[in-house]
């Protein structure tokens, strides 16, 4: 029916919870649609609804070829011949979907052909650390740049994205992995969202056939990626392509971190390995920073009971109170904001890495050593995220106690929050903001043990 693809594995992928079955991209059954439809517009034309025949045989691609060719066949009784036509390529996510088209009619024939992607709202692989990476239609062109469109924009009737451009691809984005229709050339296309049934949507572009002189024939083909977000492949695939790599709105940022994460990993060839020196390096680069933070932090952690003297001795005078602890800063010479501030430059890069760990999908089922097979999924012995909360731990021990109760309180639960957090988190993630602490650790207890070293001899 239609001659629609209704079934994708992806051999190279394994299934999310049986490793020894392929990755399932499209299917269509009880439980998920997911299908690539396509057709013709025009009069007596087929589109996604017209029964295709396939010639009886083997279809499978031969060692030595380079692709596969397979055409299946409807003829019109009003006087066209329509092949469609699927071509397969070795080694390569591509698959080019198109129309030949007989024209056996004595006036010219003037139609359009749609490509569609149809699917459900159903967000794959939801879990507690990857339910805020998108999922749904994704358009691009040179003036409206990446547009994603949520399901429950379609649902209102709100969704906003360009219609009608002479360039730009369409694609159905999820975690990991895309499938898109990405147009060659600069032929006016439409884009297209709606919603066909309860929690079923089609998206997809709209373009012009050639036009088919009596007795003439004419082709129309469209690529569609379909498979992993491999970034290296996804930039060659079309302009802006690589974008459907959700790094949310840090793009700008995460894009070199992934850059440099690869370019380590093609030196150690282990994704572990790399995130570990991932961090060093970026830790490296933001040493001044943080140099500066912790000797802040080092300078507070000294004169705290000096603060808390003075807090106890003008407790009912908050003014004088306020103007000894000025006083004692300018003496100490120690900004407040001072341990803050350089933190605070670094977090969007940080953010930043948190999700290039969670949106690469190099990181699927990618070992690390011993237990940790799967840097994209939890510890599941949970031994990571526990060596984590320690170095919280250790890590909140070694910053200065706050002068108020509740906040001391607070600091202390913190550690408990984060290991609690981290259980869940893939195991990537733990192991970066488990040496991330580390590093913080060793770089902290130095500063702090020169800088008390050097009140004690000041003394």
């Amino acid at each position: 029916m239609g001659g629609d693809l209704v079934g994708l594995e992806l051999i190279q992928q394994k299934a999310t919870e049986d490793k020894s079955k392929p990755f399932v991209l499209m299917e269509n059954s009880r439980e998920r649609t997911y299908v690539a439809q396509t057709g013709l517009i025009g009069e007596g034309l087929p589109n996604h609804k017209t029964e295709y025949k396939l010639e009886p045989a083997t279809y499978e691609m031969k060692p030595g070829a380079d692709k596969l060719e397979i055409r299946l066949a409807t003829v019109a009784a009003n006087g066209f011949k329509v092949e469609k036509i699927y071509t397969f390529h070795r080694g390569s996510y591509q698959i080019d979907v198109g129309y030949e088209i007989e024209n056996r009619r004595q006036e010219p024939l003037l139609a359009h052909a749609y490509f569609q992607l149809t699917r459900d709202g159903i967000v794959p692989e939801s879990s507690m650390t990857n339910i805020a990476t998108f999922t749904g239609p994704a358009i691009y062109t040179d003036e409206g740049k990446f547009q994603k469109v949520p399901f429950t924009d379609v649902d209102k009737g709100k969704a906003k994205y360009i219609q009608k451009a002479g360039d730009g691809w369409l694609a159905m984005v999820q975690h990991y992995f895309v499938a898109g229709w990405t147009p060659q050339g600069k032929d006016e296309r439409e884009f297209f969202v709606r919603k066909v049934a309860d929690n079923l949507y089609s998206a997809g572009i709209i373009l012009p056939v050639p036009a088919v002189a009596p007795g003439q024939s004419a082709k129309i083909s469209v690529p569609l990626y379909a498979g992993p977000q491999e970034q290296a492949k996804l930039e060659k695939i079309a302009p802006g392509f690589d974008l459907v790599v959700d790094y949310s709105w840090l793009t700008v940022i995460a894009s070199p971190i992934y850059w440099l994460l690869e370019l380590i990993h093609r030196l150690v060839g282990n994704w572990g390995w790399s995130i570990i020196l991932l961090t060093v390096v970026v830790k490296a680069i933001f040493f001044p920073l943080s140099a500066a933070s912790y000797r802040s932090m080092a300078k507070m952690k000294v004169v705290t009971p000096k603060l808390m003297k003075i807090k106890e001795q003008f407790a009912h005078d908050r003014n004088r109170m306020n103007q000894e602890m000025m006083e004692l800063y300018r003496k100490e010479k120690i900004n407040p904001l001072g341990g803050c501030l350089p933190i605070m430059v670094q977090i969007p890069v940080f953010i930043a890495l948190y999700w290039v760990l969670l949106g690469s999908v190099e990181m699927r089922h990618a070992p690390w050593l011993l237990w940790i097979q799967d840097l994209s999924s939890k510890d599941p012995y949970y031994v990571l995220p526990i060596i984590m909360g320690v170095s919280t731990l250790i890590q909140t021990r070694l910053n200065p106690t706050p002068p108020d109760p509740i906040q001391a309180k607070v600091m202390m639960a913190m550690p408990i929050i984060f290991t609690f957090m981290f259980l869940w988190f893939p195991s990537g993630l733990v192991l970066y903001w488990t040496t991330n602490n580390i590093l913080s650790i060793a770089q902290q207890w130095q500063i702090t043990r020169l800088i008390e070293g050097g009140k004690q001899k000041n003394r």
